[in-house]
């Protein structure tokens, strides 16, 4: 049971919340935008800025629903439009998502472990870095804790308000609704079968819960009429549903949803911890032991992990951690409540799980990860920052040959990197295939921005796996990115500025010809 209503500890909860992220992510916030934010939603939202459409006109839809983008709109609307506006408008929601995370635990369990798991949840390296960034994932997280802190409270109203809210935040988090509903079907079942108290006792409605549906295929009706196809462009549809039904593709993202929901970086530690709690007997306090989690709530939250995850592994070309969020701290809440229940010294090993998750922020994994799960990101941005105002300072009127992200923020000054738009030509990644075919048209570039499109460890774990690359090749989109030597040499040019941090990369090379002076190296 829980302790107390949280209604009355929304207020203050809020405020230290906001307080502390705000703080924490002080040096953040003035970075310009990265890799989706730059590709997709920053425009997007410009686009509702300046037109009031909400279906994007500068970049082709990705039909995902239009509120966060509203949202940043509003905000530059106000205070006017800068990375500082963005970045600290992405914040609140996350403060208002950790809100909804505190909330929930309290329904669930108690205060004690809705403050530990507030504070996991808040450091966990993916979120941490979800946190400023200007997509849509954590925001719709945020709204699915609010609306399954309303639905525990038997509030079906209000947690379909709050769900129609995440579905227009983002279409995936339609996911909680519908495992609510197939749990609510399938519970009363598994009860007869197993004699278990899985459902919760007394009458409750789930009907409120279809609005979120009915709020989702309006907003796909929509984006049909005013752009011919339902799901996104064709070439999105293609990427993230028709390429991923391959049956050894979903074992595999199966495999790695699981992991990022129990061990990616450093879930590990908690979940280590929680398996071992499980083998200590519940702490007496007086008479009575500790309770639990209730069961009917704990298969809830089973009910929403298992949708998402298996959902999650069929659908999406990325199979990107944020997408996670929604559930990673059901996991949290979960674990905490058992260290909790269990282990009396319980606070000193949260503490151990937040050392391990601020390690994960700074320290990178020797796996293969996306930079935008850690710090890593703004070491990509910082970067890219140095060398694109480098070509911009030395070689102003060259024509530039790279690949996304970086073809955007040369063509776009409004992204944050330069102040006025060098041409660029565009090529698809830095493969040996794409650098040399560039080769045959030297002509049309004069210089090259070549970067590390990923992280790779020097010494990554099944590096030396065949099968594993080539799965990878096949069903992920891999590549190996050339480094900077050997596409100078490809291309017959040489390099002019270099650098490296932690792991990523990046080079401007300029191409050698006779009527030209050539710079030194950077």
């Amino acid at each position: 049971m829980p302790d107390s209503q949280p209604g009355k500890w929304s207020v203050v909860a809020f405020g230290l919340i906001f307080g502390a992220v705000f703080l924490l992510h002080l040096p953040l916030l003035r970075l310009p935008y990265f890799w989706d934010e730059a590709g997709y939603y920053i425009p997007a939202a410009r686009d509702l800025l300046h037109t009031g459409r909400i279906v994007p006109q500068s970049t082709p839809s990705s039909g995902h629903p239009p509120l966060v983008m509203a949202y940043l709109a509003g905000w530059w609307k106000l205070v006017g439009f800068t990375p500082l506006v963005t970045r600290s408008a992405m914040v609140l929601a996350s403060a208002f998502a950790l809100l909804g995370v505190f909330r929930l635990a309290v329904r669930v369990s108690n205060r004690q472990i809705a403050i530990a798991s507030t504070v996991c949840t808040g450091l966990y390296p993916v979120f941490f870095a979800q946190s400023t960034l200007a997509h849509v994932d954590l925001a719709a997280a945020g709204l699915t804790f609010w609306g399954l802190e309303c639905y525990f409270d038997k509030r079906m109203r209000s947690a379909a308000v709050w769900f129609s809210l995440a579905v227009l935040a983002k279409e995936t988090a339609i996911l909680t609704p519908l495992a609510l509903l197939g749990w609510a079907a399938l519970c009363p079942l598994l009860g007869r079968r197993f004699r278990t108290p899985v459902c919760d006792p007394g009458p409750v409605g789930h009907s409120p819960l279809l609005a979120p549906l009915v709020v989702l295929a309006f907003w796909y009706g929509y984006h049909y009429w005013r752009t011919g196809y339902v799901f996104g462009n064709p070439e999105f549809f293609r990427y993230n549903v028709q390429s991923t039904t391959h049956p050894l593709r979903i074992v595999l993202a199966l495999g790695m949803r699981i992991w990022q929901v129990l061990g990616y970086l450093h879930l590990w530690v908690l979940t280590l911890l929680m398996g071992w709690a499980m083998t200590r007997s519940p702490i007496q306090d007086g008479a009575h032991e500790r309770p639990r989690i209730s069961l009917p709530v704990q298969f809830v939250f089973g009910a929403v992990l298992l949708t998402y995850v298996v959902a999650m592994a069929v659908v999406g070309g990325a199979v990107l951690a944020r997408y996670m969020l929604t559930v990673v701290p059901l996991v949290v809440i979960l674990a905490v409540s058992t260290l909790w229940r269990r282990i009396r010294a319980w606070p000193g090993l949260v503490a151990i799980v937040c050392l391990a998750f601020v390690t994960g922020l700074f320290l990178n994994p020797p796996y293969g990860f996306s930079p935008e799960d850690n710090l890593a990101y703004r070491d990509y941005i910082d970067l890219h920052v140095e060398a694109e105002q480098f070509l911009q300072a030395h070689l102003p009127t060259a024509r530039v040959l790279t690949a996304w992200p970086a073809s955007d923020e040369l063509s776009q000054p409004y992204l944050g990197y330069i102040n006025r738009p060098i041409p660029v030509v565009r090529i698809e990644d830095f493969s040996l295939e794409e650098i040399a075919a560039s080769a045959d048209n030297r002509s049309k570039f004069d210089a090259v921005l070549i970067f590390s499109t990923k992280y790779d460890p020097a010494h990554a774990l099944l590096a030396a796996w065949g099968p594993w690359q080539r799965m990878k090749i096949r069903f992920f989109g891999y590549h190996r990115d050339l480094p900077p030597p050997v596409a100078a040499h490809l291309l017959s040019g040489r390099i002019v500025f270099h650098r490296e941090q932690r792991g990523q990369w990046i080079a401007v090379i300029q191409l050698e010809r006779d009527e030209e002076a050539s710079l030194g190296p950077g």
